[in-house]
């Protein structure tokens, strides 16, 4: 995962944190219809440029992943716009939500979170409590990752190696075409809609690593409200 969240000990390059960004379901909002756009008869490389493309140029979309490996597991479920976003993340024993307006952050989470988060502190901290500060500067920032648009869609989609296409189908009830992809650790398929613009409807990854990214939503307001009564994360030096 590009993002990382550093200030509770989580390494960009960490496997669980890896795992959302090669599995990805798409539940694609007001893409169905019959209608082809011509995407599948396209070569592979170019139908995964359309559907980023596609997917960049979007205001706005929700993100539920799940991911494992062994017997780790990582969930999130994103809220994502041009000026902001909502994150929910559950990492090794450890929830939190972000959510960031513009160049401010407000985060909470369960007492795991914070003993981890404030290891002097965190113990005495009421679970629940909302820390306020820079989601651009500083040790809390770092939870920001998840928030960002573009930075999310930008990484979910980025593909290395080769990959085959595959049949159309119906996926999630829109009509779609595969691409299929194969690495160490897993197979995988990403499928694209072939009706309207070609969203990524699905990314399905079996093997020793497993998981779904569900999109829905594409360019649907989003309402981002701040905490009332966050506390400033300064006082706890972040």
């Amino acid at each position: 995962m590009p993002g990382r969240v550093g200030a509770i000990g989580v390494r960009a390059g960490a496997p669980l944190v890896c795992l959302s960004a090669v599995v990805l379901a798409a539940g694609l909002a007001g893409c169905g219809g019959s209608s082809g756009n011509g995407i599948a008869t396209k070569l592979p490389a170019e139908i995964l440029a359309a559907s980023r493309a596609a997917a960049m140029s979007a205001t706005s979309v929700h993100v539920v992943s799940n991911a494992s490996q062994g017997g780790l597991s990582f969930t999130s479920n994103l809220e994502l716009a041009a000026n902001g976003g909502r994150a929910r993340v559950s990492l090794i024993g450890f929830t939190y939500e972000a959510i960031r307006i513009d160049g401010t952050l407000y985060v909470t989470g369960n007492k795991a979170f914070f003993r981890r988060l404030l290891p002097r502190a965190g113990r005495h901290v009421r679970e629940g409590t909302w820390l306020k500060g820079s989601a651009e500067t500083g040790k809390l920032a770092q939870l920001a990752s998840f928030t960002y648009l573009s930075r999310e869609l930008g990484r979910l989609l980025s593909y290395t190696g080769s990959l085959r296409k595959g049949a159309t189908s119906t996926v999630g009830g829109l009509h779609a075409i595969e691409l299929k992809r194969t690495a160490k650790l897993f197979t995988g398929a990403l499928y694209v809609a072939t009706a309207e613009k070609p969203y990524p409807i699905q990314i399905v990854k079996q093997g020793r690593e497993r998981g779904t990214t569900t999109f829905s939503g594409w360019n649907q307001p989003i309402s981002l409200t701040a905490p009332a009564t966050a506390v400033p994360a300064s006082r706890f030096g972040l």
